[in-house]
């Protein structure tokens, strides 16, 4: 916590952060995760805001994967590519832990703007359900999720090409960024990535992560959703942009 709280300027960037990605996470249903490790990788570097995300990723992720009524159904047919996902993490965080930050900010970078492009493009990477393509997809997943934070590649992807309707789909990402960020949180403690103080400032940071999504809710009713998210792509591929010069 005293890496935030000795800075006043740092500690209002913070929160700013926090509150908008709530905000986006409010008005789109996702994107908090996405949203803080651009912001706060900026601020306070890529280790500590994968650090600082945790708890409000872990707590709003849980309540989309248990709502949907289909938990059983998708553990059954997901395990595979869940349960790989979320050990990878494990050899993702000890790369964390061994390489210069510097470079998987730049990494991370490359990943928000291909996202946002694709999403842009409205493109789609071509796989199957078949047991090659689900553990692979979920090992690169895990390996990522360690290494930069974001569950987003291929995860999502792999998860959108598969069929599943709407509100599965929902659920589905929702039960992967529980388990992948639960397992980073647990693999970042194991490293001694995640101390006390960082532990604590998470569960703090979720009274600003929640405001922003109680305010992005109330905005979702005056917004149109399509516009918003044209914004809000273009915003993370311009972050994306600005940490990889930055890292570079």
């Amino acid at each position: 916590m005293s890496l935030i709280l000795g800075d006043p300027a740092q500690l209002v960037l913070v929160v700013a952060a926090l509150v908008l990605a709530g905000m986006v996470k409010g008005i789109l249903g996702m994107g908090m995760p996405t949203v803080l490790l651009a912001l706060l990788t900026a601020v306070i570097g890529l280790p500590n805001a994968m650090a600082l995300m945790l708890v409000p990723t872990v707590v709003t992720n849980l309540w989309q994967a248990l709502a949907g009524g289909q938990l059983l159904v998708l553990s059954r047919r997901l395990w595979l590519f869940l349960t790989t996902a979320a050990l990878a993490v494990w050899p993702g965080v000890w790369v964390l832990a061994s390489v210069d930050a510097r470079w998987l900010s730049l990494l991370l970078g490359v990943l928000l703007m291909l996202y946002g492009a694709m999403n842009l493009a409205r493109r789609s990477i071509a796989f199957t359900e078949r047991p090659a393509h689900a553990s692979g997809a979920g090992a690169l997943t895990g390996l990522l999720t360690g290494m930069t934070g974001s569950s987003v590649f291929p995860g999502v992807p792999w998860l959108q090409s598969i069929g599943l309707p709407r509100e599965a789909l929902i659920q589905a990402m929702g039960m992967l960024f529980c388990l992948t960020t639960a397992s980073l949180a647990l693999a970042l403690g194991e490293r001694d990535v995640l101390t006390g103080d960082l532990l604590l400032a998470s569960c703090a940071a979720l009274v600003p992560a929640f405001a922003g999504m109680w305010l992005g809710q109330k905005l979702r009713r005056r917004l149109s959703e399509a516009r918003f998210r044209l914004v809000f792509l273009i915003g993370i591929i311009g972050l994306g942009i600005g940490l990889v010069v930055r890292a570079l």
